[in-house]
Parts: structure tokens; sequence; C-alpha cells
């Protein structure tokens, strides 16, 4: 389970108790109808849109934002960044997941459209403890490639491509690969979110960048055609959470495709583990991806490699 900073969660309690519960449901529902109906939107119409978007999606873009840099992070053990850049940052998921990743961080800058959002942003980030979530500065601006921010050493877009035009997606990405050291690109885990992030991927390989998650490698990827790579954050969800998704489970599994390129160094994993690993006695079954994709099946006569293979999780790197 991947759970909010404490303070995080006290300030999206307190932020939420301005609302009646019912208002906050009613535009969880809308917002939901709109995005099966016509893909992420990111009109939000109203201070109780925003309040709902933020209550039953922060947490789980803070959830996959954190796990993708995390495995990153584990790829960059030398790395220490300090100043970040949150594109689209919405009311900051990504400058808070950064910042719990790599406590370095001092410098942070966001750019959001929506100046409803950005208020709220500016409010949770006043409860944090972390210097750089509390000072973060936050440029109102949509997202144009003639911006000119500061370099940074992290640079972060999560689920915002898709609200992009396809004619502009390429272009951010060369930009953004021109902001920073490092560069996090995290979509839905559908086909459609994938095909974004896999064309961000070969777009930043081919400027020079290494892959530091979750490809083990800069080759084509080898998954057969129909097949789609992401990974998969659980996090807890509060009664209130159930109550606005209309929910049951304590529980939500936020799916996700993600993709860190950098110019720095990079351990490279050998694998990477792209389904739940399959256990029966005595014998542990992996899918990975490497230079192609294979299923590896570990055992007790393996010793170490098979008290690993029972502890391994999809999304981890192999071995």
């Amino acid at each position: 389970m991947i759970t909010l900073p404490d303070e995080l969660r006290d300030a999206l309690d307190d932020m939420i108790g301005g609302y009646r519960e019912q208002d906050l449901a009613r535009s969880a529902g809308l917002l939901t109808a709109r995005y099966r109906e016509t893909g992420p939107d990111p009109a939000l119409r109203s201070e109780t849109d925003v309040a709902a978007y933020t209550a039953t999606r922060m947490p789980a873009t803070y959830a996959a934002v954190t796990t993708a840099l995390t495995q990153a992070a584990a790829a960059m053990p030398e790395s220490r960044p300090v100043s970040h850049l949150d594109v689209g940052g919405g009311t900051g998921a990504a400058v808070w997941a950064a910042s719990a990743v790599w406590p370095s961080l001092r410098h942070v800058s966001v750019i959001e459209r929506e100046p409803a959002v950005i208020a709220v942003g500016r409010r949770l980030a006043a409860a944090s403890a972390h210097p750089g979530v509390k000072n973060a500065t936050w440029q109102r601006s949509a997202i144009r490639t003639d911006l000119t921010p500061p370099s940074a050493d992290l640079v972060t877009i999560s689920y915002v491509l898709a609200e992009l035009p396809a004619a502009a997606q390429e272009p951010v990405v060369r930009w953004l690969a021109g902001r920073g050291t490092t560069v996090a690109i995290v979509e839905p885990g559908t086909p459609q979110g994938y095909a974004r992030v896999l064309a961000a991927r070969d777009l930043l390989v081919g400027l020079g960048m290494r892959i530091a998650a979750p490809c083990p490698h800069t080759s084509a990827c080898p998954l057969p055609e129909g097949d789609w790579c992401h990974f998969s954050a659980r996090l807890p969800r509060t009664g209130l959470h159930r109550r606005l998704k209309a929910a049951e489970l304590g529980h939500e599994d936020e799916k996700f495709s993600y993709v860190v390129a950098t110019s720095a160094p990079v351990a490279a994993a050998e694998g990477r583990i792209l389904r739940h690993p399959r256990t029966r006695k005595g014998l542990v079954t992996l899918t990975l991806c490497a230079d192609e994709v294979t299923e590896l099946n570990v055992s007790k006569r393996h010793g170490d490699a098979y008290r690993a293979a029972r502890d391994a999780a999809w999304g981890d790197p192999w071995p």
C-alpha cells in the first residue's frame, strides 16, 4: 500500500470538509462520466469540481508517480536531484511524490493552467514539512513549448499527454527533454496510454537519453502486438473516498504506464517483471522483459533466487 504523507492526508481532509458530501459526490460522478465518454477532460468547471477531483484522483496520482520514481531512483543510486519542474501539475501530486522519493529536492516549480487548481495546490503544499513542497512556485499557464522555466534536475508530467492534441505531444516531449536532466512521464495504464509512453520513450532514446525505468534496455519494445506495458500501485481508500467513487473495497489499484529517461548515469536492471508473479508450491514463474519477453521458472533448488522471487512484485527489476 502506498499512503499519502500524514500532512497531505490531513490537509486534504480539512479542504474536503468545507464541502457538502452530496455536492462532492455529484461532481465526482460527472467527472467520471465525462472521462468515460470523451477521455481526459482538464476543464474543472467549479470549485466543487476541483475539490472532488482532488479527493478522488490526487491519492491515485501520488501512488503511481511515487511507484515510478521509486523504480527510477533504484537505477540511479548516485542521483540527488535538487530542482524539480512539474508540468501540468494539477494540485501537486507529483511534487509530493518526488519529494518523498528524493528528499534532496529544494527548488520546485509547477506549471498549471487552472487558477482554482493552483489555489488548492498551494493550500495543500503549505501544509508540507518538506521545504521544496512548502515553498514551491506555481506558474499559471497552458503547456507551451515557448515557455522558458528554469532547467531542472527532474521534470515530471503525469496524466497530461492525453489532454494535448496528438500533433502537440512530440514537440512537448522534446521540450521536456530540453528542460531537465531526468524526465518522468506517467500516463494511464491503458493501450492508448502505453502507446503515448512508448512514443515518448523512443523519442527520448533518440535524443540520447538513457532509460532508468521501467525498460531494462533501449532497444525496440519486445511486447507482441495487442499487449501493453503497464503496472499497478495499490492505495487505501478512506470511507469518504469509497462513497464518492461508489466503491466497496477499502483499497484501489491504480494502473499506469510510465517511462523515466535521464542523462545521468544509470545502473540498469537486467530485466523487469511485467506481470504478477505466479506462485505454486516450490515454484515461482516470472514474466520478464529484457531484450525479449520470457517466462522464467524459479524453484526451491535455486536457493537465494527462489527466496527473492517469492518476495518479488509486478514492476520490480530482476534480478
